[in-house]
């Protein structure tokens, strides 16, 4: 009687012990879930569209309780921009392509509702004034050409719109082109570089002629180590 009441308790305890690890798992995915819907969520950089603020393998983090509240699967916002502020001149954003929702893109707000905007030689203009844009990227050699993208406007950003440009301006698709984004569609506001990745930097030596990997150009040329971490303006 004892032997067999030894191994229940024994059985009761490894029971005991699997449900609490399945219960801890279950609440560490559920977490995850809710943290990614309402809170945080990951994007990987795939264009150069706002180069040089982001470069191409740059994996950002996004704050989606920013602005408002997503409801996960429905098309809604709880918006809480009195509480939580709203998007301002200058944010970061993430917002689903007005062409095709199904792909994400990143661009900076440049113009709020009530704001005229123009783009003169490159220069954006706002109300009449020049911006001061450190962070924007132009290409030599697109100005040399005619840029479908050197003027725009003036145009005045209508109420519940939004002006969005990405900082490499002779290669992005924004505002200038698709016209102006409802604030309704921000995702968030990326505010964070949490890991780099170079993918066209050489990830291999050569031994003769076979290919070996190369750890020593995988972790000084790969990993972008200055860009992990830092903060997004």
């Amino acid at each position: 009687m004892t032997s067999v009441k030894a191994q229940t308790e024994r059985s009761d305890e490894r029971k005991s012990l699997f449900r609490e690890y399945a219960e801890s798992i279950i609440i560490a995915i559920v977490l995850a879930l809710v943290i990614r819907a309402f809170v945080v969520q990951a994007f990987k950089i795939p264009s150069g569209s706002m180069e040089d603020t982001l470069l191409i393998g740059d994996h950002i983090l996004v704050n989606k309780f920013a602005y408002g509240i997503q409801i996960p699967f429905v098309e809604f916002k709880l918006h809480l921009f009195g509480l939580l502020g709203s998007p301002g001149r200058g944010d970061i954003i993430v917002f689903p392509f007005p062409r095709d929702p199904s792909r994400d893109f990143i661009k900076r707000v440049v113009g709020l509702p009530g704001d005229r905007i123009q783009v003169h030689n490159h220069h954006v203009y706002l109300n009449g004034g020049a911006l001061k844009e450190p962070f924007v990227k132009l290409d030599e050699q697109m100005a040399l050409r005619s840029s479908p993208y050197r003027n725009w406007g003036p145009e005045v950003v209508p109420p519940g719109k939004l002006f969005v440009m990405g900082d490499n301006r002779d290669n992005s698709a924004d505002s200038r082109d698709w016209g102006f984004l409802e604030d309704e569609k921000v995702k968030g506001r990326a505010f964070m570089i949490y890991w780099s990745w170079d993918g066209s930097a050489p990830k291999v030596a050569w031994l003769g002629s076979i290919p070996v990997p190369n750890p020593k150009a995988i972790l000084l040329d790969g990993i972008r180590w200055g860009r992990i971490g830092k903060l997004l303006q």
